[in-house]
């Protein structure tokens, strides 16, 4: 995410407590590289009051204490961060290594089989682009990558697993998601890996935030 486009965000009040501070209202690569830009630059320079900042897919959350600052007072705040200003924060590259199939990615065949691709080469597809850390959100640790190009693309399942592992890849809508924590999931599930991106005894609790790169590889 070397540049983004400049995009007007929409203020929105959430409760009085709260302010989404909205890129989009769907997901957009120049929404969610705006989101992520936003969020770095506030916790660059801290706005007295406010207690937390959840970047999300195209929006952030702000929370504050109403006590110090007021919902006013805070847009106005948000709203002079300079929003052409570059991030300086280093953006960090990861390679994971993924086990593909077998038990640990019962879904592979299916997917592979309605790209029209061997599983082989499937990997070889999953495993070609650098990918971006588009959120870690939903559940604990719980991270996004995209986008996959038009030729990855495939639904989600019709049906819901009760339960898949910390570890788990999983690989939707030009998406691929790696679960932290044991989760339900409608997401084909294709591997699984032995980075657990969630440690509640760790500060920060994750290893990859949104706006890093991730490279996947098959292990060896």
């Amino acid at each position: 995410m070397d540049s983004v486009t400049e995009i007007v965000p929409t203020l929105m009040p959430l409760g009085d407590t709260g302010v989404l501070i909205r890129f989009a209202d769907r997901l957009d690569l120049d929404a969610n590289a705006a989101t992520i830009a936003f969020a770095r630059r506030l916790e660059s320079r801290p706005i007295p009051g406010v207690i937390e900042i959840v970047p999300n897919l195209v929006s952030v959350l702000v929370r504050c204490d109403p006590r110090r600052i007021g919902y006013e007072a805070l847009c106005g705040e948000l709203r002079l961060l300079d929003r052409g200003a570059q991030d300086n924060a280093s953006l960090a590259a990861h390679a994971i290594a993924i086990t593909y199939g077998g038990e640990d990615g019962p879904d592979i065949e299916a997917v592979a089989n309605e790209l029209g691709l061997t599983v082989p080469a499937f990997i070889d597809a999953h495993c070609a682009h650098r990918l971006s850390v588009l959120a870690v959100g939903f559940a604990p640790g719980f991270v996004y990558c995209g986008m996959h190009g038009d030729d990855l693309l495939v639904p989600r399942r019709e049906t819901v697993r009760r339960s898949v592992p910390p570890g788990s890849i999983l690989f939707a809508a030009r998406q691929t998601a790696i679960a932290a924590t044991a989760i339900p999931t409608g997401w084909a599930v294709i591997g699984r890996t032995h980075l657990i991106n969630f440690d509640p005894a760790a500060s920060p609790p994750t290893q990859l935030r949104a706006g890093d790169t991730i490279t996947f590889e098959a292990a060896r």
